[in-house]
């Protein structure tokens, strides 16, 4: 690159906006094509673009970019699909994206999750996946089947008429109750700070207070974790933690150890963080899809009036 285009990038006075790019021939000339005023700068270490608009252009070249590659990736899992699809009752392979109807299951969330740039349809109550996501959908397929299946009324049915009047189906109604309680054990002496997310062995959950009163430890060992035999433990109310509350709680940059285990509560980690802050979304997005549907019947019903 000859001095005087280095000189002319640099000069301080000039208007405009940088930019960085992949090491990659083709894209620096998609680049150069788009910005022909474009000029590498050897101080910056960046491309340099004159002109007062620079940084927006740049940003909407970035944009079409992404898009292309994401049509072209599409267009590779449709093709992939075609080539050996997924026959499914509960997949749909629709215009711009498959589309996923299962009963509820927490296993069928957690692994569609996974997936990349798999979203929730509130109003459609569905789940869509691009096409450019094929094969981590074909990956975890099997599983969200099976979780599918095992989640089916006929199949829920079935199973609690498997364990009619066993033990089994004593101790699955026990822990019903007892996770419907919403209270949990902690040291008496070494609880945790209230009103802020908290990590324990049944997710993040925000302490709201405790009146002292004893947890038993066989209740504590056969629902929550194993209970020590020297320490005394009392129940401390909780609830789910706000989006608000989890987005700004920094997680811990380590795992809880095992003393933190044993002791019941934890500063939480950002895997634990996260699929708090998506249920607390999804807890935010049905609120308001209610508050506005209420909202539309009661203006239809003065309409009326």
């Amino acid at each position: 690159m000859d001095k005087e285009a280095k000189t002319t990038a640099t000069r301080p006075w000039r208007v405009g906006a940088t930019t960085d790019l992949p090491h990659d021939r083709i894209t620096v000339e998609r680049f150069r094509e788009a910005f022909p005023r474009a000029r590498w700068s050897d101080s910056l270490n960046a491309w340099f673009v004159p002109g007062r608009t620079a940084e927006r252009r740049i940003s909407r070249w970035f944009a079409e970019v992404e898009a292309e590659a994401d049509a072209f990736a599409d267009e590779k899992g449709r093709d992939a699909f075609a080539f050996d699809p997924i026959e499914s009752r509960y997949l749909e392979a629709a215009t711009a994206t498959f589309q996923i109807r299962t009963p509820y299951s927490r296993s069928v969330i957690k692994e569609i999750r996974e997936i990349p740039y798999a979203r929730w349809d509130v109003d459609r109550r569905l789940w869509t996946v691009p096409y450019r996501s094929f094969e981590d959908l074909r990956s975890r397929w099997p599983a969200i089947e099976a979780a599918s299946e095992r989640s089916e009324p006929e199949a829920r049915r079935a199973r609690r008429e498997a364990i009619k009047g066993t033990e089994e189906e004593g101790l699955s109604k026990a822990r019903t109750r007892e996770r419907r309680r919403k209270r949990y054990p902690v040291p008496a002496h070494d609880g945790p700070p209230f009103a802020r997310a908290i990590g324990t062995h049944v997710g993040v959950v925000c302490f709201i207070g405790t009146d002292g009163v004893l947890a038993d430890r066989p209740t504590v060992s056969a629902f929550y974790f194993p209970a020590t035999e020297s320490v005394e433990y009392v129940w401390a109310s909780w609830r789910a933690g706000t989006l608000e509350e989890l987005v700004t709680t920094w997680p811990a940059r380590t795992p809880p150890n095992k003393s933190e285990l044993d002791r019941g509560w934890w500063m939480p980690t950002l895997e634990e963080l996260r699929p708090a802050r998506r249920d607390a979304r999804s807890r935010r997005l049905a609120k308001e899809r209610k508050s506005k549907d209420r909202s539309s019947n009661e203006r239809t019903a003065n309409r009326r009036l």
